[in-house]
């Protein structure tokens, strides 16, 4: 459980961003990333990426983020794990092309692969993740949530500038963030104790939906699509006896919890509720 933050300061606007507000939202997730934290500013003050770490996959410091390519233009901050990025690492490197600085992080095949392969890369990936990623290039932020939303985002757009961070709290770091309360969305926690994507509690903060990415211009412009949906992947049972199909079912979860089983450190696992 890593913690990721950032600030795009929008063009033609007078804000510029500073890494004393980047590292203060960085450093309100600690809890989350004990193992190292730190914050990178573009010579411009146009934006800021913040990240505090917690070591599971390539504990050297290598791999630590923000996390940039070999010509510094695309930096990224990413919470989570792919678990199949031996398998993408091995076909970047056969690819060729690409300059490597770590052993086996995923944090790197994840920034090659979209070096490589651009958003597409995301539909390649097995995993959970939220990330932000900054292509200095065409000037675009992207913005990153795994299909089934298990890893947060958040974000705001205020002021001549995004904020977007793993946790709201780390938005409200920033004094200018509104904070009034979403009526709507605290009808829907008073009834459902939860606040369906994209709403939060506060009206000027909005959670990206799982299965989707947001692209965001630097002249603040931006684009979101959905580009998973369970449906996409329903695959109807045609035959079988119920004792095949249950076997079936048996070895998917077994090749499932294989693939988090991969790690650099301890593995443990919590069971709620039953199977």
């Amino acid at each position: 459980m890593c913690g990721l933050a950032g600030v795009l300061a929008f063009d033609r606007g007078p804000f510029l961003v500073t890494e004393p507000l980047v590292t203060r939202m960085r450093e309100t997730m600690r809890h989350r990333g004990p193992d190292g934290g730190a914050t990178w500013i573009d010579p411009e003050g146009r934006i800021g990426l913040g990240h505090r770490r917690l070591s599971i996959i390539d504990l050297a410091t290598a791999a630590a983020q923000p996390m940039s390519n070999e010509d510094g233009s695309l930096w990224i901050v990413f919470n989570g794990e792919v678990y199949n990025h031996a398998e993408l690492r091995a076909e970047l490197v056969a690819l060729g092309g690409h300059c490597w600085k770590t052993d086996h992080a995923d944090t790197e095949v994840l920034l090659h692969g979209f070096e490589q392969w651009g958003i597409d890369v995301i539909h390649r990936l097995r995993g959970m993740f939220a990330f932000a990623l900054w292509d200095a290039r065409s000037h675009e932020l992207w913005l990153v949530r795994d299909r089934i939303g298990i890893k947060p985002l958040y974000y705001s757009v205020h002021h001549g500038r995004l904020t977007f961070a793993s946790e709201i709290k780390a938005l409200l770091e920033d004094r200018e963030q509104p904070r009034e309360i979403h009526e709507e969305a605290f009808y829907h926690f008073l009834s459902f104790l939860t606040t369906p994507a994209p709403q939060t509690l506060f009206a000027g903060i909005r959670k990206l939906p799982s299965g989707s990415w947001l692209k965001v211009r630097a002249d603040g412009s931006t684009e979101e699509q959905r580009y998973w949906d369970v449906w996409d992947d329903v695959v109807p049972i045609e035959s079988g006896s119920d004792e095949e199909i249950a076997e079936r079912v048996l070895a998917e979860l077994r090749t499932s919890v294989k693939l988090r089983k991969v790690s650099d450190v301890p593995v443990g696992v919590f069971l709620s509720g039953g199977l």
